[in-house]
């Protein structure tokens, strides 16, 4: 278990994954909905989040050409719900708040 809570922290710690999963607690988005998002590339985008995907934090599924990804592992929006969003706000919306503990 102390493993898996590293692996996470490690994954949240880079600004651009933090950020793409916190437009993700929205709910599923499309890699073309979350690149302009982050205002990074479609290709660094991609790069992270199939760091997330390995992490175990996020998940994806494919619809034709499209990937969509969706949190995974609902400790991560334990983590927000308890920190909050980037700029301090509590987490009132996400995607998996009815699941959280």
């Amino acid at each position: 278990m102390e493993n898996e809570t590293l692996k996470i922290m490690k994954a949240l710690s880079d600004k651009t994954r933090l950020n793409i999963v916190e437009f993700l607690l929205d709910g599923e988005k499309c890699v073309c909905e979350i690149f302009p998002h982050i205002k990074r590339t479609q290709s660094t985008t991609s790069i992270q989040l199939g760091k997330l995907e390995k992490s175990g934090i996020l998940k994806s599924r494919r619809n034709g050409k499209k990937i969509f990804y969706s949190i995974n592992d609902l400790r991560v929006c334990n983590i927000f719900k308890e920190l909050g969003n980037g700029d301090g706000r509590e987490i009132n919306k996400c995607c998996c708040l009815s699941e959280c503990k």
